[in-house]
């Protein structure tokens, strides 16, 4: 069976430590499925995967992007941390251009980093979330490790591939 690639930022270990707590804590756990993720493509082909690993592989090689958690944001049913990172939006182009003719409409909108750690709640709880939240929120540095892919198969995603960050070499992804 063939399954579309996903394919994410990977955050550093504190980081995401802090980050995948957050959404343990306050995403709906029948719904939380996922472990704290920065994606950056929701669907490429499965036919490209070689492809997709190589590329991701030697982007990591050459690249070490700054990240920042920038603003909270309120997504109605849930809250967000928007990011900012201009290497890592260049290395997103870099790939977008590869795979243009092969993207989806959602992929092919404008790119807005972000790690959702509640969704699919009443507005009135996420609120009370973002109002929490934005008590002792200041901007801070984000540690980015690296990029992988990954297959989804409708439920937890089943890794391809991880690449560090400064090295290219192959890490293991969270699950």
């Amino acid at each position: 069976m063939t399954a579309p690639i996903i394919v994410t930022a990977l955050f550093g270990a504190g980081d995401f430590a802090i980050l995948d707590a957050l959404r343990r804590a306050h995403f709906p756990p029948e719904r939380n499925v996922l472990r704290a993720h920065l994606t950056m493509f929701h669907h490429l082909p499965p036919s490209v995967v070689g492809e997709v690993s190589g590329l991701l592989q030697d982007e990591a090689r050459g690249n070490d992007p700054r990240a920042r958690l920038a603003s909270l944001i309120n997504l109605g049913g849930g809250v967000a941390f928007r990011l900012e990172s201009p290497e890592l939006e260049d290395i997103r182009a870099r790939i977008a251009d590869r795979f243009a003719s092969m993207l989806m409409p959602q992929d092919r909108n404008p790119w807005r980093p972000h790690v959702t750690v509640q969704n699919k709640v009443k507005p009135p709880e996420a609120r009370a979330l973002l109002d929490a939240l934005s008590v002792d929120f200041r901007p801070r540095a984000l540690e980015l490790a690296g990029l992988a892919a990954f297959y989804y198969r409708g439920g937890p995603w089943e890794p391809i591939a991880a690449y560090a960050f400064g090295t290219g070499r192959k890490i293991m992804a969270p699950a």
